[in-house]
């Protein structure tokens, strides 16, 4: 009796492991679900850039047709990746690629000292300094693009790469996150350094920077992905394909009486895969950041 009543509660737990693993197929199921959707038009993109006949591709939206293609074909990236021209995508993209690299790496170097300099710098009001640069990045940049348009104009460096790099190489967040970053690291570092002899930007250069990957990673995309998606900015101060980027370059399949699908899907590959490399190479510092702010917090 005594063995039969003690075998009692295990249907209960059978039915418990059921339950969990049912759940954990419901789970598995809408994340392949969200990431179908996520990822679906991606593919389509993908998928009508192989098609070579414009008039498919239209006829193709809407329908599962669009995910398949049964004759693919690079013919349209070969149409496009010329550096000279009516479709100079491979100009547009060697443009764009110069004001990416050019605003990172220098952002990376200002931001990252006015940073430092706000956390651990001896300067008089930096409460107030930095109150101001969070104030700064309420304002947005449509609000003040018509008077750089206009300082840019009068500076003559319309239609140049500086006029699409210098606006946006310090911004109020990326001083923000770096300042929260170096905030966060021990005084007794600095102090420690500053004992040695070391000046205020030795120890910027070979202690603090080399600490901060993780901030470094996560304002080397958020940067780069701003920098590659200007649109509005460079179409008001570039007029000729000299420094003009892609992100400018495709809109003007749509501006014209006849959309050439099959082109501007394939510009918009090529568009959109030097940032999944950005992405991708800073991948495991950009995702350290998010954990080690979550844990902090």
């Amino acid at each position: 009796m005594s063995d039969i009543a003690l075998s009692q509660p295990a249907p209960l737990a059978i039915a418990t492991g059921s339950g969990k693993r049912s759940l954990r197929i419901v789970q598995s199921l809408c994340i392949l679900v969200i990431a179908l959707v996520m990822i679906s038009p991606l593919f389509m993109l993908l998928i009508a850039s192989l098609k070579d006949d414009r008039f498919r591709i239209l006829a193709d939206m809407g329908s599962f047709r669009a995910f398949w293609v049964s004759d693919p074909t690079l013919s349209n990236y070969k149409e496009i990746a010329h550096f000279s021209g009516e479709l100079a995508y491979g100009r547009y993209l060697f443009n764009s690629l110069v004001i990416l690299v050019a605003t990172v790496v220098s952002g990376l170097v200002i931001n990252s000292m006015a940073g430092f300099v706000l956390a651990w710098g001896s300067l008089r009001g930096k409460a107030v300094l930095l109150a101001l640069v969070v104030a700064l990045y309420v304002i947005p940049q449509e609000s003040i693009i018509m008077p750089l348009v206009v300082m840019m104009s009068r500076a003559g460096l319309t239609d140049t790469f500086a006029v699409q790099i210098l606006p946006w190489v310090a911004s109020p967040l990326y001083v923000f996150l770096f300042y929260q970053f170096f905030a966060q690291l021990p005084k007794e570092l600095y102090e420690a350094a500053e004992m040695d002899g070391a000046s205020a930007f030795r120890i910027y250069r070979s202690i603090y920077m080399p600490l901060s990957l993780p901030a470094l990673a996560t304002v080397s995309i958020l940067m780069g992905i701003e920098s590659w998606n200007q649109y509005l900015w460079p179409t008001l101060v570039t007029q000729t394909d000299y420094a003009r980027p892609i992100a400018v370059a495709i809109a003007t399949f749509f501006g014209q009486d006849s959309i050439y699908w099959d082109r501007a899907m394939a510009a918009s590959v090529l568009m959109m895969i030097p940032v999944l490399i950005l992405y991708l190479a800073f991948q495991r510092w950009f995702v350290s950041s998010f954990v080690g702010s979550a844990v902090k917090g």
